[in-house]
């Protein structure tokens, strides 16, 4: 009986995580605007306002890959590569990952960890955005196809969830920022990885001559180029030379180029109005945790897909576009095909951007060293992938090997299969308790060391 109503409760859940973002995001806000003290008529125009502003965002998004998806696969064509693993993109990979138990559970428990943690002051970020638990989920099955053990791949679980929750803890401040979401964060299994990425690398290109001094940030550009630096025209010339790149006629050369164009514009009017829906259940929960906790802060998680219409985002990710499938042509021991993911590449580097202050040169270099660390770990990956892909009955399509290389490729990845695959539970049980002290640190022991430097700064 037990049993029975456990198996309901996941499938009800399954189906209400299914009916997609654009309906279950509008009524997570509305819940949560009622929860942390808006009228519900204020709360119910901001979900419908955040639900259309999402559309919009999925519409532009749209537009990007379905253009610039068939350029990037064309210039593989061109380029003949000749590799033996298909990256199937992320579609693919969020399929074979809510595609079992494991990726079954991991909604539930990713909102038991993050009540949990929320309740004992052991992080600020409180994660509306559930469909993306489905990172959780990746890095569990491939736990599984390592070791077989259920149990390892719900530690897996638990340990991922802590550690995503951690990093948008940190990345609070920084996108407050950089984008002006104040209150917001993005734990999202793509993006953050990045962010932690660019640290050593800003560190290093500031202690570098010459290049510690560029400034290559939108509105610099726009400065120093006028009508060349303008985001219209930058998003018009890289998509025309992706289109040359592919061997594009006229026609779909200015199809590309102007649709590019037309991404640079619309995407930031898409994130405005999904912005202006949030607003108000932003400073409800400021208001909420204000009263109730003094002293504390609450972030609202969201999909990073808020943070892709910055220029500087947008100029890099399409200018590294070419470059990964350069880089899959000439580095050794590479086995990996760039191709479904290609259009996701914002995603990646959507974080880097922040840490570099918008600079486009050094979110391009960085990028580069970055998507070379994530070839090669997807191609390391792929037989796990593959085999969690048959083991969740997805369709190979014929292929022999497959990944996905916004997910597959990430060092985080990299990090649970080989910490497994060298120390089993001990080596999760390691990260997990890290990813623990380093909560506490951010949360329990960094706000008090900065409320005495402030003391001391106001003596």
């Amino acid at each position: 009986m037990e049993e029975g109503k456990m198996d309901w409760a996941l499938s009800a859940l399954q189906w209400f995580v299914d009916l997609g973002a654009v309906v279950v995001l509008p009524i997570l806000i509305f819940i949560f605007g009622i929860v942390l003290g808006a009228k519900r008529g204020k709360a119910f125009i901001s979900a419908l306002t955040v639900g259309i502003g999402f559309i919009g965002l999925n519409l532009v998004i749209d537009l990007l890959t379905n253009n610039l998806g068939p350029a990037a696969q064309q210039m593989v064509e061109r380029f003949g590569l000749n590799l033996t693993v298909i990256d199937v993109g992320w579609p693919a990979a969020a399929a074979i990952s809510y595609g079992s138990i494991l990726g079954t559970l991991a909604i539930p428990i990713g909102v038991a960890i993050n009540v949990v943690l929320l309740i004992f002051g052991l992080t600020k970020t409180l994660n509306v955005d559930i469909w993306n638990i489905w990172h959780a989920a990746f890095i569990a099955s491939l736990v599984y196809a390592l070791t077989n053990n259920f149990l390892m791949g719900i530690l897996a679980t638990v340990v991922y969830i802590m550690m995503i929750l951690l990093f948008g803890d940190l990345l609070g401040p920084i996108i407050k920022k950089f984008y002006g979401f104040p209150n917001l964060t993005f734990p999202h299994g793509t993006a953050a990885p990045g962010f932690i990425i660019a640290l050593p690398f800003e560190w290093l290109f500031n202690r570098i001559p010459g290049i510690k001094n560029w400034k290559a940030d939108p509105d610099t550009i726009q400065d120093k180029f006028g009508v060349f630096g303008n985001s219209a025209v930058v998003g018009f010339i890289i998509g025309l030379a992706i289109g040359l790149l592919a061997g594009y006629d006229v026609a779909a050369l200015g199809q590309l180029a102007v649709s590019t164009a037309a991404v640079m514009i619309l995407l930031p009017r898409m994130v405005a109005l999904l912005m202006e829906g949030l607003t108000p259940i932003s400073e409800a929960a400021n208001e909420f945790v204000k009263k109730r906790f003094p002293g504390r802060e609450l972030y609202i998680g969201m999909d990073a897909a808020l943070s892709v219409g910055h220029p500087a985002v947008l100029s890099s990710s399409l200018l590294l576009v070419p470059i990964t499938i350069f880089l899959a042509v000439i580095l050794p021991g590479n086995s990996t095909i760039p191709f479904g993911d290609l259009a996701t590449i914002p995603f990646l580097v959507c974080l880097m951007a922040p840490v570099f202050n918008g600079n486009i040169i050094r979110t391009v270099i960085a990028g580069t060293f970055y998507m070379v660390s994530v070839l090669y770990i997807t191609s390391w990956v792929a037989p796990l992938v593959t085999q969690a892909a048959i083991s969740a009955n997805f369709d190979l399509e014929g292929n022999s090997a497959i990944t996905a290389l916004a997910e597959g490729g990430l060092w985080t990845t990299g990090m649970y299969v080989g910490i497994t695959q060298l120390m089993g539970w001990i080596g999760l049980t390691v990260i997990g308790l890290i990813v623990l002290g380093g909560l506490y640190y951010v949360n329990k022991v960094l706000p008090g060391k900065k409320a005495d430097l402030k003391d001391i700064n106001e003596s």
